[in-house]
């Protein structure tokens, strides 16, 4: 539904260039408020988010996840490990290598973490037909695709491994 008199290209600057950005600051802020009641750090939330999406996954591939080097990825295992998150668990298929699982107590502290904002989220939704909220989804979607695009792109970028912050 758009709104009476407004081009769809200053919709489209209100989504780009108000709304997902100050989204992003919100969600940010709200990671860093979490990592903080859960005594870790906002890549260790990722992590543990990581898991929950994907179920258990080796050192390595933690560490592509939240984008961290695999020495980092390690401290940030054993971060976990001591907060009671995850656990090293041998990989069945391959006994010289270890899994990275979360615990059910690592995955329910998250989930307590979030309770409030996945309630607000649903009351949000709850006037949403079905075509609306498929369109919410198609976005988000897409969303996190073209997000995961360019990361990739950036860093792989001449230059990537950082930016001027002088311009």
């Amino acid at each position: 539904m758009t709104k009476p008199g407004v081009s769809r290209e200053t919709l489209l600057a209100e989504v780009t260039e108000d709304v997902i950005p100050g989204w992003a600051i919100a969600v940010v802020q709200l990671n860093s408020l979490v990592a903080e009641r859960l005594g870790v750090t906002e890549t260790d939330v990722q992590c543990l988010h990581a898991l929950g999406r994907h179920g258990r996954a080796t050192p390595g591939a933690l560490a592509k996840y939240v984008n961290l080097t695999t020495g980092s990825a390690s401290r940030m295992i054993d971060r976990l490990v001591a907060a009671g998150c995850v656990r090293r668990v041998a990989d069945p298929h391959d006994r010289r290598r270890v899994l990275i699982e979360p615990t059910q107590d690592g995955l329910d502290r998250v989930r307590a973490a979030y309770a409030g904002l996945v309630a607000r989220t649903r009351d949000d939704l709850a006037d949403f037909d079905d075509a609306e909220l498929d369109t919410v989804i198609r976005f988000m979607r897409t969303a996190e695709r073209s997000t995961a695009a360019e990361i990739q792109r950036l860093q792989t970028a001449p230059g990537s491994s950082r930016v001027d912050a002088r311009r």
